[in-house]
Formats: C-alpha cells, structure tokens, sequence
C-alpha cells in the first residue's frame, strides 16, 4: 500500500485539532503523540463508514432506484443518486442511497487548523445527501466518502475531522430510523499535488475493489 499521511481532529481537553503521520491501513487511528493546534473541535466525532461502488449497470443502476443496489465500479456524475448497502455497526444495518451534491475545493489557509503538517495541503469539501431508503434504525451512523485525484488514484491523505461552517461532517439524526428520512454532510479530503476531481464509495466486499465513484 501506498503510504498515507493522517491528519486528525481530537476533541481533546484543550478542543485541539491534531496532525499524525501512519504507515498503516486506513483502520489505524491517529497517533497518539499527534501534535495539537489551537483550531475549534468538529462539531461532532465519527467514524468511517462502509460505502459502495456503482457499476456500469444500465439507467437503473446510475439512477438508484429505491429497489436495486448500485452496482460496484458504477461511474455517476455530481448531482447522481446511488443506492448502496450499508453496515455501521453489526447492529446498524440496511440500504441508503447518497447523492453528491458538491466537490468545492477550499483554500491552504482553512488547513491551519490541523497544524505544521498540513502545509501545502488544499482541502477539498465533497457534499452529500444521504437518504435512508431500506427504514432500518440507522440513527447516528456516520458516512464518509474519499476524494479521487486527477487520474484515478487516492489522495494519499486521511483527514479525522472536519472544518466548521466550511465542511461539517453531520452524523445520521435520531430520526434516521424510517424510509424517506435524511440528512446532509461533508467529508473532507485534501491533497498536495494533483486535484481532487471525484469522490468514492469503496467500502464493504462489494465495493473495495470496485468504487461508486463521482465525478464532476
């Protein structure tokens, strides 16, 4: 694997955002020697979610039909709506389906927040809708998609957190129980070199190797 910077936000006893570098998987937490910044703490802590790739499945499938699953590897546009499975927890499962909405890039500047290490980096804001389609209890479960590089390949850069009133990383309400509910939120990614032109699903068995991918 290729080796991949973290950068987190803690909501520490000082409301600190924290920076760290790992050579691990994506699954290994910040480190816990991750230097602080003084910056707000996100409005709320989450986790990564499974998410799940679309396939080039015929108008059914790019649509995301309430009935039928995205298809692995299927390939949508900003503004696309994908139904997908979807596992939080072993208790919180069922269907959802995500629409992106926004790949807005952000300024170095709104990166001060994460510290020294996150110099150079621009920040990349990926908007999204997620609608709960299957009516399983999926209140605060949290989703969070990656952002794709010019190219093809990831950004290299996992950031825990989010950025107040420019990226807000929203948990699933407690309403989140019943078909049709909603919420909107944001994942930030960000990178040093090529831009960010596309978000992913690449959560699950299904998706890993084959991403829901938007592009814009």
């Amino acid at each position: 694997m290729h080796k991949r910077r973290i950068v987190s936000a803690a909501a520490a006893v000082a409301l600190g955002l924290g920076l760290s570098a790992c050579n691990g998987d994506d699954s290994d937490p910040a480190a816990k020697e991750s230097p602080q910044a003084s910056a707000p703490a996100p409005s709320e802590p989450s986790e990564p979610s499974s998410e799940s790739p679309a396939a080039d499945g015929g108008d059914d499938a790019a649509a995301g039909g309430e009935g039928d699953a995205t298809a692995p590897g299927a390939e949508l546009k900003v503004g696309d709506r994908a139904v997908l499975p979807f596992a939080y927890t072993s208790d919180k499962k069922g269907t959802i389906a995500v629409t992106v909405t926004a790949i807005e890039k952000g300024a170095e500047a709104d990166m001060a927040a994460f510290g020294d290490k996150a110099k150079g980096m621009t920040p990349y804001f990926i908007k999204m809708k997620v609608e709960n389609v299957g009516g399983t209890d999926l209140s605060y479960a949290s989703l969070k998609l990656d952002g794709v590089l010019e190219g093809g390949a990831g950004t290299g850069i996992v950031l825990i957190g989010d950025l107040p009133g420019k990226c807000d990383r929203e948990s699933a309400p407690r309403e989140f129980t019943t078909k049709g509910a909603s919420y909107e939120t944001c994942s930030l990614t960000a990178t040093k070199g090529a831009p960010v032109t596309a978000a992913q699903f690449d959560e699950g068995d299904a998706y890993s190797d084959s991403p829901v991918v938007w592009t814009n």
